[in-house]
């Protein structure tokens, strides 16, 4: 089987078309340049493994997913990208979230959790995408080992030696193949690689359209993110750290596009209505982009030298904002147990294969808790609270009432917000807030 040898480090490289590296094995290849691609090859890096990295986007260039959109990162993520300098590289403010307000119109009660009364100064950050993008991007530049392979995309696979995965990728110039001895999709939700891995995945469309702008209110942010359910989907406002909001607005998939030609003032007077006076009025709204939310499960985590992570994994409702927080989770895993086998190689004096199969089998169990629990809690929420039928009026209202006084229910709540949940990656455990203001 081949294997890493220990003895020696992967030459520094940058580019492979630039310095014709591209012949040489990689111990671990990552299709994907987005959040949690990136995330994965900083965190491998500590490691000294010949890790690839193919995007689309050339090198210093952002992947459409770093736009305008808030993330809320959990207090696990922040402790995992500060210890990976990731959040000191952030430009822009970040905004604290102190308390969480959850309501449904047209019934009664609401859940309001409060970091103080759980010896927490807040649950987590509100980061905008672009700002994250330009952190993992200065973060990536000084990474010497790291062989970016961009901008190229995936073509599919190809015939490989003994132990080794390969895959065809093509720019301008023409196709190549790469060799790896793990490969890691992490291209997103239509993922190629999982289906070229021949990998299913189940899909429910909730018939959803997300509306996302940076809103301002009469009322600057106070640290509350507020999310208030309704028949169309959530409606959430989220305190950014410049003084706005993030608003993320959820309309029946059938009235997208008459939202979509709705001036600002229509706009805002929609979502006012939708989300009532919590926040004082709303006064102005930047450019509005739009996503249709669509649940997207693989049917398996791992192939033969092949792993999934992120939303190539598992693309679930943003209700809760725990998207990115589990794509990261998995990536952090996967770094973990490939830290663990490596030291236990070099104190054994063998040799490490990155693809070996019981080290994915190790990873798949290890998923599988988080990936369940925080599956059905965001796709239980979702249909949930969007059901109109009069009988789950008083149920949702008692539950609401009971997450608000129970201690057990603030406590089951506040391990989601904060990203505790399962088999969590010790970096997730590091406290540390440098950085993350």
């Amino acid at each position: 089987m081949p294997q890493t040898d220990l003895s020696q480090q992967s030459a520094p490289a940058s580019d492979a078309a630039a310095n014709g590296a591209a012949a040489r094995a990689h111990d671990v290849l990552i299709v994907g340049g987005g959040l949690v691609g990136a995330s994965l090859a900083i965190a491998l890096d500590r490691q000294g493994l010949d890790v690839g990295l193919v995007e689309t986007t050339p090198s210093g260039a952002l992947p459409a997913v770093f736009d305008e959109r808030n993330l809320s990162f959990a207090e696990a993520t922040v402790n995992a990208l500060t210890a990976l300098g990731v959040m000191q590289k952030l430009r822009a403010p970040t905004g604290a979230i102190q308390r969480i307000h959850v309501s449904r119109s047209g019934d009664f009660g609401r859940t309001v959790l409060d970091a103080t009364n759980h010896g927490r100064s807040e649950f987590g950050r509100i980061v905008i995408a672009r700002d994250f993008g330009e952190a993992l991007e200065a973060r990536l530049a000084e990474l010497a080992r790291l062989r970016r392979h961009s901008p190229m995309r995936f073509v599919g696979m190809a015939d490989a030696g003994d132990g080794l995965r390969a895959i065809r990728v093509a720019n301008e110039a023409g196709e190549q193949v790469l060799r790896t001895r793990l490969l890691v999709a992490a291209d997103g939700t239509r993922s190629g690689v999982r289906d070229a891995l021949g990998i299913g995945s189940d899909e429910h469309d909730y018939a959803q359209t997300l509306f996302v702008a940076r809103l301002r209110s009469e009322r600057a942010p106070d640290g509350t993110a507020y999310e208030r359910f309704g028949e169309q989907g959530p409606t959430a406002l989220l305190p950014r750290g410049d003084r706005h909001f993030g608003l993320v607005h959820g309309v029946a998939r059938d009235q997208a596009d008459a939202v979509a030609a709705l001036d600002d003032a229509a706009f805002l007077a929609r979502a006012q209505e939708v989300f009532g006076w919590r926040a004082g009025r709303f006064l102005a709204c930047g450019p509005r982009s739009a996503y249709p939310v669509t649940r997207v499960m693989a049917q398996a985590l791992t192939a033969p030298r092949a792993v999934l992570v992120g939303n190539a994994a598992q693309t679930i409702h943003p209700i809760g904002a725990q998207g990115f927080n589990l794509g990261l989770r998995d990536a952090l895993t996967l770094a973990e147990l490939i830290e663990a086998g490596l030291g236990a190689a070099r104190r054994a004096g063998d040799g490490f294969d990155c693809g070996d199969a019981a080290l994915l089998a190790r990873y798949a169990q290890r998923r599988r808790e988080d990936r369940e629990r925080t599956v059905a809690f965001s796709d239980g929420l979702a249909r949930l609270t969007s059901n109109e039928l009069a009988l789950l009026r008083p149920l949702r209202s008692l539950g609401l009432f009971a997450a608000d006084r129970l201690p057990a229910a603030q406590a089951f709540l506040v391990g989601a917000a904060m990203g505790y949940r399962g088999d969590v990656p010790a970096l997730c455990r590091e406290s540390t807030t440098a950085g993350a203001a």
